[in-house]
């Protein structure tokens, strides 16, 4: 696969395309080519009192975290729509998507956003620095994007 570094778009999409799959081992191999070697990835929710959740990890953490539902699960995410926002070498994406347990599944498991910070290196190839997310969930206002 060829990857175009200097489109957002084929970030995001390859992004997308690293952490979804049947159940089973991912490659993590674009993991250091997407993401900056600081970069944070926050996972948001609720408890069950509604109260405000939050998990912040490396990029060692993120894989750490996610390897045994990985293992256990197949998990297909995809973009749904994206509204972007760049200035000079800093980017940001609201990338909206759609999680599946089954390719074949009609109904998403689940629907967030995703809150991708980028950032231009000295290459000109654009790496993710930080991504949040929330699942969406009963209460909450849908943006229009």
């Amino acid at each position: 696969m060829t990857l175009d570094r200097t489109d957002i778009s084929a970030v995001i999409t390859a992004m997308y395309s690293m952490i979804s799959g049947p159940a089973g081992a991912r490659d993590w191999s674009l993991q250091p080519i997407l993401f900056h070697p600081d970069a944070r990835m926050i996972r948001t929710g609720v408890d069950e009192a509604g109260r405000s959740t939050h998990k912040i990890m490396t990029l060692e953490g993120y894989r750490a975290a996610v390897a045994p539902i990985f293992a256990a699960h197949g998990f297909f995410e995809v973009e749904t729509a994206r509204k972007l926002d760049i200035f000079g070498n800093v980017a940001h994406a609201w990338s909206a998507y759609e999680a599946r347990l089954s390719e074949s599944d009609v109904e998403p498991e689940r629907q967030g956003i995703n809150s991708i910070q980028l950032m231009r290196d000295e290459n000109g190839h654009w790496r993710i620095m930080a991504m949040i997310w929330d699942n969406a969930r009963a209460g909450m206002d849908w943006p229009g994007f």
